[in-house]
């Protein structure tokens, strides 16, 4: 195979090392291109170019192969193959350097190359990669002879070597015939007890056949009966199962449903006493705040005294209370007597009113505003506060909430609206519950159920106020 591709004219003028006129070529003639070299000879080519390439100076080494010349003398050869190849055939000046070195370390044998000529004794392989470094006149016809000696002994060898192999497999042949001989007598031997080895077995075998079907027989029956048998169990532990099933049913739907009682009867134990202690304790209030605010005094005139006066005294002047009640829903004087009554509960509609005073603000700024005069009211009338807002806009981080004021958002598929009327039905008969509202709809609501519906502007103007 050629020891690298064929290089271009005008960048390999070559010059060996014995010469021009060593070479046979004349400048002007172009050159030929590479031999194709046998691989014996390309690898010995490597392998001494290898061995002088360290001894080289730096600046002789050609920059590709620097990096391989730094390499261990047996991975030299081995890894930088391709590069050291490669720059022989494409860098003549290289080629000379390498070339006086491998002749100088070759002797006698080097200086008969370059002679062209080669000692008949030497080896075919050293004499054509010597021929193809110093490249003397003939140098081609060198290469040539060379590869066909490599040729002529891998022939010799291998005819060699098949003439031995055809030599040993005769001698294999006639030492298996040997032995098939002796191995033949053995298998008659061994034939002629197998088959009385055989016809006894034969009637063993007949024997065992009548066991076995009377075996087959009997296992059949048996497997009948245990087929018959475990439909039996299967049946009965199936109506077993079904029948447990049944009760595990009936008592996991009886322990829900006891479950199911005992919630609610705790459930509406404590609604009922939180409303009792309500109801209990905002009629004791009540009765507290009129005896102070009526200022009675012992009664000296029985009830039945003041009969005979009942009809004399009719007066014509309309109650105080009517007044009261014919103020507007949206007077923050309304409000003030709402709250003024005992343990009165104020629930807001939180964004109906943040969007009617405050609109301008962000929903977080709304509601901070709205919660801290809440907390004003609350430690100035110590009333119940809670205020609603709708759940969908909720907020994480919400301020700190003021003592007496409560925070509710309404929970997912549920309105501010639907929060405030289940509030207000959870309030015991008798409370008074002030439900601050612009929202018709809700004040309705709420109004059926007790509370005192009130608009949004009286709360906006009471926080104003203070």
């Amino acid at each position: 195979m050629p020891l690298t591709e064929p290089h271009d004219d005008h960048s390999s003028a070559e010059e060996p090392v014995v010469g021009a006129h060593d070479t046979g070529e004349s400048p002007s003639v172009p050159l030929e291109p590479e031999p194709t070299l046998p691989e014996p000879v390309r690898q010995r080519i490597v392998a001494l170019t290898a061995a002088v390439l360290p001894g080289l100076a730096a600046d002789e080494v050609p920059v590709p192969l620097r990096r391989v010349a730094k390499f261990a003398p047996n991975r030299r050869a081995r890894l930088g193959a391709p590069a050291i190849a490669a720059q022989l055939a494409a860098d003549p000046l290289f080629r000379q350097r390498v070339t006086a070195r491998v002749l100088a370390d070759a002797g006698d044998l080097g200086a008969a190359v370059v002679e062209g000529t080669a000692p008949a004794a030497a080896d075919p392989v050293e004499v054509a990669a010597l021929a193809y470094l110093a490249r003397p006149r003939g140098w081609r016809e060198l290469i040539d002879a060379s590869g066909a000696a490599v040729r002529a002994e891998a022939d010799s060898a291998v005819v060699a070597e098949l003439v031995r192999e055809a030599e040993q497999r005769a001698t294999r042949a006639e030492h298996d015939r040997a032995v098939a001989r002796v191995e033949a007598e053995k298998l008659r031997d061994e034939l002629a007890r197998v088959r009385e080895e055989l016809g006894q077995l034969r009637e063993e075998a007949r024997q065992l056949t009548r066991t076995l079907r009377e075996t087959q027989a009997r296992e059949r029956k048996a497997t009948e009966m245990l087929a018959t048998e475990r439909g039996r169990a299967a049946r009965a532990a199936a109506d077993a199962d079904a029948e447990l099933r049944r009760a595990r049913a009936r008592l996991a739907e009886a322990e829900a449903a006891a479950g199911v009682a005992r919630v609610s009867a705790k459930e509406a134990r404590s609604v009922d006493e939180a409303k009792l202690w309500l109801l209990l304790e905002t009629i004791g209030q009540a009765a507290v705040g009129l005896r102070r605010e009526l200022a009675l005094d012992p009664v000296e005139k029985l009830p039945a005294d003041f009969v005979a006066d009942a009809f004399a005294d009719q007066s014509a002047a309309t109650p105080a209370g009517a007044a009261a009640r014919a103020r507007d829903t949206d007077d923050p004087a309304r409000l003030d007597q709402l709250l003024a009554l005992p343990k009165a509960h104020l629930v807001v509609d939180g964004y109906n009113v943040t969007k009617r005073g405050f609109g301008e603000m962000s929903l977080e700024q709304q509601r901070k505003r709205l919660i801290s005069g809440l907390g004003g009211i609350a430690a100035q009338t110590g009333d119940e506060v809670t205020v609603v807002f709708d759940g969908a806009e909720r907020i994480h981080g919400l301020p700190p909430t003021p003592r007496g004021v409560r925070v509710l958002f309404s929970r997912k598929g549920e309105t501010a609206d639907e929060l405030i009327r289940r509030l207000v039905r959870a309030e015991p008969a008798g409370r008074p519950v002030v439900v601050v509202s612009s929202d018709r709809e809700v004040a309705d609501g709420v109004r059926r159920h007790g509370a005192y519906p009130l608009g949004a502007d009286s709360l906006l103007r009471r926080l104003a106020r203070s």
